[in-house]
């Protein structure tokens, strides 16, 4: 692929490749609007009386001042901590959630875990109101898909040390046409992430790091910045959050491997941004090698906060289906953090009483960056990395993927399957989607091709109801879409293609061009 540059004057220049919606709400997300005084009005009730209608009043509040106003005195019985993932209940190693760790001691990932018995003080019904009460509200800062779930994410940290865009509350698109047309289904959902601040589903966990690291920064712990390695939307999310609070970020990308959109973002957020010669395997070896020796916080989903805001999306879908558990939940994998973070949102809603089940997962593969589908079509025997080839779904470019004993554990705890696309079958499913309306980005496209292998085998059955996580907004990656369409990819059909029509100035020929696209007789005679 021919490349393009980006520069701004000396201070730096990248030189990258060309790279690769109807939203209909689902009737039980409902918006509020919070309102705190009344007047009369002459609107009548059933009884024919007048009946009050309340007004909002103007106060010298913003919104954390309200809080602050209101907030509870009580004690709040809720907590968290990092413990080793999937330690054996006979361990005792543990660690404060303010505490800058990243691994057990023995080397192996951390888990946030929560107080169960804390959380089971109260039955699902509780929790289920009172997350449904916050949803679409301006009250700080419950508004946000994650924060409205504050005590299953971080239920100690003050409400003023939260760095929030009120991310989530995503649209779940009810993908109607598509799965007629396509997979003969009718109960076919994509949950849009991408639809979010940075325009990628890492906005979910980034919110609750970023918030993390306001509040060591404030205990005057040693942390000077945040860091990451990133394909393009770890360090969009990074950086805008960072931005917002005030917080140095730092990015470390891959050289010539992410779009012109995706890089754009840290550089306008003020990221300092570290071009590097390697891919993101390199860069995540880079990172952790640096904030081992500065004070700079890790930010990728080897930290295990992430993922507690990520979680909170497959609790929003159990939300948006009225708290009915959806067949399947289909995720496209990288680094594999996501996977394990939607296993445990639903989890915990088990746990808690809130539903009865969880759905089957499956994980997604691009076929050129595909560890994980091989581990699993092994039997999940030893695991080998492997050096990940370019792909449109350059998110998920990733052969050593830090999660991937998270991701193991929760596809074998709920019969999780993983599949894998090829570039030609991810683009024409892309390309599929768009043709009903969507406008997603190539790693829908590979999670569409799981589902489309799946329904040809029959695993999936057409009453099945399915739901596609979309992790990432499809104007990232405009060029990829161009390039299908203009049928420039090489060694590529672009089956689905639909490039522009070019025609004379001339009313006859247009009219001609018309006739022939609309096929009717009667246009014709």
């Amino acid at each position: 692929m021919t490349s393009c540059s980006f520069s701004s004057s000396s201070l730096f220049s990248f030189n990258l490749p060309n790279q690769n919606s109807l939203h209909r709400r689902p009737p039980t997300l409902h918006r509020h609007v919070t309102l705190s005084s009344t007047v009369k009005t002459t609107d009548e009730n059933s009884n024919g009386a007048s009946s009050p209608t309340v007004k909002p009043t103007r106060t010298e509040d913003n919104i954390r001042d309200e809080a602050r106003r209101h907030r509870s005195t009580s004690l709040n019985p809720f907590s968290a901590r990092y413990v080793p993932f999937n330690a054996p209940t006979a361990s005792t190693e543990s660690y404060s959630l303010d505490e800058i760790v990243y691994r057990s001691k023995s080397g192996g990932l951390l888990d946030v875990q929560h107080d169960i018995d804390a959380l089971r003080s109260r039955d699902g019904a509780y929790w289920r109101n009172l997350f449904d009460s916050r949803v679409g509200r301006t009250k700080w800062p419950y508004g946000s898909g994650v924060w409205s779930k504050k005590e299953w994410v971080l239920p100690e940290i003050d409400d003023d040390d939260i760095v929030s865009a009120f991310e989530g509350n995503s649209n779940l698109f009810w993908a109607e046409r598509f799965g007629k047309t396509f997979l003969g289904m009718n109960d076919l959902w994509v949950k849009h992430c991408g639809i979010s601040h940075t325009g990628s589903f890492k906005d979910l966990g980034m919110t609750v790091l970023v918030s993390q690291v306001n509040r060591l920064r404030k205990m005057n712990k040693p942390v000077v910045g945040v860091g990451c390695a990133s394909t393009g939307d770890t360090s969009a999310a990074l950086s805008a959050y960072c931005a917002s609070a005030g917080i140095p970020s730092i990015v470390i990308l891959p050289a010539n491997k992410i779009s012109m959109a995706q890089l754009v973002q840290p550089i306008a957020n003020g990221a300092f941004v570290l071009s590097i010669d390697t891919d993101f395997d390199g860069c995540m070896k880079l990172i952790r090698e640096i904030t081992s020796e500065l004070p700079i916080y890790l930010a990728n989903s080897l930290n295990s906060l992430r993922l507690e805001g990520q979680k909170t999306a497959a609790i929003e879908i159990l939300q948006q289906f009225n708290w009915q558990v959806p067949d399947w939940v289909i995720v496209p994998g990288g680094n594999l953090g996501n996977i394990y973070a939607f296993y445990k949102g639903f989890k915990m809603c088990q746990e808690l009483g809130l539903v009865d089940r969880i759905p089957r997962l499956v994980c997604a593969q691009a076929a050129n960056a595909n560890p994980l589908y091989l581990h699993y079509k092994s039997g999940w025997k030893e695991f080998k990395p492997v050096k990940a080839n370019a792909t449109f779904a350059s998110a998920i470019q990733i052969g050593d993927p830090v999660s991937i004993d998270r991701a193991v554990y929760a596809l074998r705890n709920c019969d999780g399957i993983v599949e894998e696309a090829t570039e030609e079958e991810l683009m024409d499913a892309m390309a599929r989607a768009d043709s009903t309306g969507m406008f997603v980005c190539p790693h829908t496209g590979v999670a569409l091709t799981a589902l489309f292998k799946l329904r040809n085998r029959g695993v999936i059955a057409p009453t099945d109801r399915t739901v596609v996580v979309s992790t990432a907004h499809g104007l990232k990656f405009t060029q990829a879409k161009i390039d299908y369409h203009s049928k420039a990819i090489p060694d590529m059909a672009c089956r689905f293609s639909n490039p522009p029509v070019e025609v004379k100035a001339d009313f006859g020929a247009v009219m001609d061009v018309l006739k022939g696209y609309l096929g009717s007789k009667e246009l014709r005679s």
